[in-house]
């Protein structure tokens, strides 16, 4: 599986004027009935995927190019803009408590596109699977709160989510694709968008992780207590086992003033009943133990912590950040500007915008906002 990107974005409060939702949901339904009967629902579901286009497009709508706002207003906006009838495509769940209407809300679209309950199974366990994997296999300190899932009636999905992390006063978004989704556990990003690398980030879904994968499903499937023996004798002082867990951490903290992070200490809140359960499946796979309910990130630290003394094998503490923002720099930093992938979304949303029967005032306001989004530095670069 390929999760087409995250971005970091800075955390705003308060809420968009009704002036202004009013006019992005106007424009949104136009720019996009265009594009779906352009291209069709497949095509504009990848767009909302691509980073680079979905922040070109809250810039069209008239939102701020660098808000956590973009987010969750233009999921909101579009999931009042878009019809099942009209567009073949729904937009289910959404920020806070809507979030957790998700599931409902699957069903009801199923029931209106016609899906068997299989497929509604596999949508619903996928919109819990695209959560858990970002909330729990990847650990940046960002706990979602924002959780948009995209369905058209050909069944298929995206998914945008947005995580928060209230200390750094950022937001990270976090793009889904069906169509570029193989495996929900190795490998899972083809963009990933944040203005901040942190130092050091469990990220079990990278590659190197693959060995501590399998290690924590071979610890889940041990007797409750004695993995309790296990992660025990992982955490007491050296003069009474043989060493404690924090010499297998990485060398991150050798300098005084850097702040300690909490993710690389063994947590003290392991769900055990969930361990429990999980040794009464027996998962067969790291994605069957994400799976089991109760199993969060604390869990999954403490077992990627406990494989690592037990069977020697490293998680991966590589913050998998590759971009920043919708865009890179002209000096190359943090990374070179993507021109091909800028363009191609400027150039589908000018063409949608000047095709838009909306008036004159507003496609000058939308290319203005469009405008906003590529920098003057990237294009003379």
């Amino acid at each position: 599986m390929q999760r087409t990107g995250f971005a970091s974005l800075p955390l705003h409060g308060g809420k968009a004027p009704a002036w202004l939702t009013g006019r992005m949901r106007r424009l949104a339904k136009e720019i996009s009935a265009i594009i779906i009967d352009e291209y069709g629902t497949d095509t504009y579901l990848a767009r909302l995927s691509d980073p680079y286009w979905f922040q070109a497009f809250g810039c069209v709508l008239g939102y701020d190019w660098h808000s956590s706002g973009v987010t969750t207003v233009v999921t909101g906006v579009l999931k009042t803009a878009l019809s099942p009838q009209e567009h073949g495509i729904a937009v289910c769940g959404g920020k806070g408590k809507t979030s957790k209407k998700t599931p409902t809300e699957i069903t009801e679209t199923a029931d209106k596109f016609g899906f068997s309950e299989n497929k509604t199974q596999q949508l619903t366990y996928t919109s819990k699977m695209t959560a858990k994997i970002d909330n729990t296999a990847i650990q940046a300190g960002y706990q979602l709160y924002h959780h948009a899932f995209f369905v058209t009636e050909k069944g298929k999905w995206a998914v945008i989510q947005q995580g928060m992390n209230p200390e750094g006063k950022t937001a990270r978004r976090y793009h889904w694709l069906s169509d570029t989704t193989t495996n929900f556990v190795v490998e899972p990003h083809n963009a990933i968008v944040c203005d901040t690398k942190h130092p050091a980030v469990l990220n079990m879904t990278a590659k190197n992780s693959e060995g501590n994968r399998k290690a924590s499903v071979d610890l889940a499937k041990e007797p409750t207590r004695k993995l309790m023996r296990l992660t025990q004798d992982a955490t007491v002082p050296k003069e009474k086992q043989q060493t404690m867990l924090s010499k297998w951490l990485p060398e991150i903290q050798s300098r005084p003033q850097q702040k300690r992070i909490a993710t690389l200490y063994m947590p003290r809140n392991i769900n055990w009943t969930a361990l429990a359960e999980a040794y009464e499946i027996q998962p067969s796979s790291y994605e069957e133990l994400l799976a089991v309910k109760g199993v969060g990130p604390a869990t999954v630290r403490g077992l990627a912590l406990v494989a690592e003394l037990v069977y020697g094998e490293k998680p991966s503490w590589q913050d998998p950040v590759k971009y920043s923002f919708a865009y890179g720099g002209k000096d190359g930093v943090p990374y070179p500007v993507n021109r091909q992938a800028m363009d191609q979304s400027i150039s589908i949303l000018r063409e949608a915008v000047q095709a838009t029967k909306v008036g004159d005032k507003e496609k000058t306001r939308a290319l203005q906002g469009l405008r906003r989004f590529v920098p003057l530095d990237a294009k003379s670069s």
